[in-house]
């Protein structure tokens, strides 16, 4: 995502104390329920939150999320949005009952492997008890439908993520909670998945979402469906959907190796204005593909909004959302860069954030060094000179609201652009290119990265990690 003037990105952690205290309740309840045929105790309740350092409730323990299968109906006239989430996952664990997280929609039934399952509600805690306890290793189906109308979430620097409308549709964005408005899921950015999703609008308006659009028709009453495919895991939270007047163009790009289907789209009144830029992103992708190895999924583009509603871009997976306002070429060039630096490595917890945001911005350095002759360097100096950018360490955001601050951008840069003047640009771009191969649609942490360098280096680097990626006031000279 691009760096907001605020705090780029968000958030806040959910429920109250209240609403955990009432959540742990009903889970003790609910283990107390299931027992095996002998009468004792097997199952346990998976963990209600995954202890994310900035987000202690976000995610859900027990079980792993393989594939999720949406179909999704929207009417902007009322706002409502009415939905059926087949997740298909398996137990870690024997389960005796499992969360999902979903914020404020009405559940009206849920199933575990068609057979019917006990539904308990607790702020975003949505806790389903099976009929039967799931044993570790058993892949389960579980099918809620839900509706309502979306609540967006507010975050404390002001900005809105979720399900946001607009005059004649909406938009959904998710980073760093806000999917859960619209489906229940295990949202932590490590439980990946596949994604099916299947939308229909009111005549005269187009659902977009990620990955290939497998198939669009018209009903007898105007109605458009259209179903969305996305084959490579993804992170909840880049997950979108936006439904509007849009008009859509195609193209391809090398992705190296083979051809790469993109398909942009525009709100009407921006959809002339933008199409210039539109027409970049096959050659933007080529280059970077050249630079960073591999294009890492089966599809690409861009989603332009009109102003008014999105306060910031976001690398929705395949499709990178933009609010016209936003949509120029470093932040196109940014957005693009995060397909493979946290699209497809997803970080392990949002304290690794910076390895998307760092590696996204420092493209942004690359890409003007090469094609604008601008030295990276150059950045690097200017960035050094930002006091802004030495508030906090960028691998340690102090708190939830600083995750979007800019030391995780522009230090996380600097990070980088050290790690490269000190093993030389041949291995640096190893690293560049081996990073996101070793870990392609996987979860990698600070750590993670910090030993990988080291093995492609052949050396220790304690020295730079501890000055730049961890120290905490800003070293004597750039």
């Amino acid at each position: 995502m691009t760096q907001r003037n605020r705090t780029d990105r968000h958030h806040r952690t959910g429920a109250a104390a209240g609403g955990l205290a009432a959540a742990l309740t009903a889970l003790a309840l609910l283990a107390g329920g299931c027992t095996e045929a002998t009468g004792g105790v097997r199952g346990t309740p998976g963990a209600a939150g995954l202890r994310d350092p900035y987000f202690p409730k976000l995610g859900n323990g027990g079980y792993d999320v393989s594939h999720y299968a949406l179909t999704l109906a929207y009417d902007p006239g009322t706002g409502r949005l009415d939905g059926t989430a087949e997740i298909t996952a398996r137990a870690t664990q024997d389960l005796s009952a499992f969360n999902l997280d979903l914020a404020g929609l009405t559940v009206d039934r849920a199933s575990v492997d068609d057979a019917p399952a006990a539904v308990n509600r607790a702020g975003n805690e949505l806790t389903l008890r099976p009929r039967e306890e799931i044993r570790e290793g058993a892949e389960f189906r579980t099918t809620v439908t839900y509706g309502g109308v979306p609540e967006p979430v507010t975050d404390a620097d002001g900005s809105q993520e979720g399900w946001l409308r607009t005059d004649d549709g909406a938009v959904a964005v998710g980073e760093p909670t806000g999917s859960m408005t619209w489906f229940p899921g295990n949202h932590h950015p490590s439980d990946k998945a596949a994604y099916e999703l299947t939308l229909t609008v009111p005549a005269g308006l187009e659902g977009l979402s990620n990955g290939v659009r497998t198939a669009r028709r018209t009903a007898a009453d105007g109605r458009v469906t259209t179903e969305w495919h996305s084959a490579e895991p993804m992170a909840s939270y880049l997950a979108t959907v936006a439904i509007g007047r849009y008009e859509t163009a195609t193209a391809a790009a090398t992705g190296a190796p083979g051809s790469v289907p993109v398909l942009t789209a525009a709100e009407r009144p921006i959809a002339a204005a933008t199409a210039p830029l539109r027409g970049e992103i096959p050659e933007i992708i080529a280059r970077q593909a050249r630079r960073f190895g591999p294009y890492p999924f089966s599809t690409a583009g861009a989603i332009v909004t009109e102003d008014g509603t999105l306060g910031y871009a976001l690398e929705t997976q395949t499709r990178p959302v933009f609010p016209a306002a936003a949509f120029d070429r470093t932040t196109l060039v940014h957005e693009l860069a995060h397909q493979w630096f946290g699209n497809s490595v997803s970080p392990a917890s949002w304290r690794d954030l910076w390895l998307n945001e760092g590696f996204a911005t420092y493209a942004e350095w690359l890409y003007t060094e090469e094609y604008e002759h601008v030295p990276a360097r150059t950045h690097f100096e200017r960035a050094f000179a930002q006091e802004a950018n030495w508030a906090f360490p960028p691998a340690a955001p102090p708190a939830a609201e600083n995750l979007f601050d800019p030391p995780v951008y522009q230090r996380g840069a600097m990070v980088l652009h050290k790690l490269r003047e000190t093993v030389g640009d041949r291995t640096f771009d190893e690293i560049l290119r081996g990073w996101p191969a070793k870990y392609r649609h996987a979860n990698a942490s600070t750590d993670d990265f910090t030993a990988y360098a080291e093995s492609v280096a052949g050396r220790d680097l304690d020295a730079l990690w501890d000055v730049w990626l961890y120290g905490d006031g800003r070293p004597a000279q750039p």
